[in-house]
């Protein structure tokens, strides 16, 4: 349901960001905003809350946006508060992203290896990215797992290359089990 909620608004937004022409400061808007709200954790509860009336609820965001983001994403926040649906923000907001970013054809690669990487490595592996994929530009996000003990796992969508040690070691293990003796 949650998602079915995300998709709907988030497209929403997206199609009117495409009417006006202002995708891409719709896009640094929406950033701007999801980053208030991971700061102020509270703040969603707030406008969540049941027992806030609405119109206090629709004073406090223009409050907190009017003047600082479009009066196209300050309504669309009014509209998503007086909906019931502000517990959704986040995710709402972050749909409307990925869609910007597959029609800007940016993929978002979240790259875990054993140990921390270079700046070199981090530019030859977004290089290759580049070459094999679609994409013109990718977002990149790095992360550390010393259980990978090896290599590194690469993940863009619902794609993932594993090229970890841990993983080639775990595989080796399951064609051993396969392996009957005979006597």
């Amino acid at each position: 349901m949650a998602k079915l909620v995300s998709k709907t608004y988030g497209d929403a937004l997206f199609e009117v960001a495409v009417e006006e022409g202002t995708l891409d400061t719709m896009l640094e808007e929406v950033e701007a905003v999801l980053q208030v709200l991971k700061e102020n954790g509270e703040y969603i509860g707030l406008l969540s809350h049941p027992k806030i009336p609405v119109d206090e609820k629709k004073n406090m965001v223009e409050k907190a946006f009017k003047g600082k983001v479009s009066p196209e994403l300050t309504g669309f926040i009014i509209t998503i508060v007086e909906k019931g649906r502000f517990k959704e923000i986040e995710d709402i907001l972050l749909y409307f992203m990925s869609r910007v970013w597959e029609e800007k054809k940016i993929g978002v690669a979240c790259v875990t290896s054993a140990a921390a990487l270079s700046d070199h490595q981090k530019k030859d592996i977004e290089a290759r990215l580049l070459e094999t994929t679609s994409y013109v530009k990718f977002r990149m996000e790095y992360s550390v797992d010393p259980a990978l003990i090896g290599g590194m796992v690469i993940k863009i969508g619902d794609r993932v290359v594993d090229s970890s040690v841990k993983t080639k070691l775990e595989n080796m293990a399951k064609e051993l089990n396969k392996i009957q003796l005979s006597n």
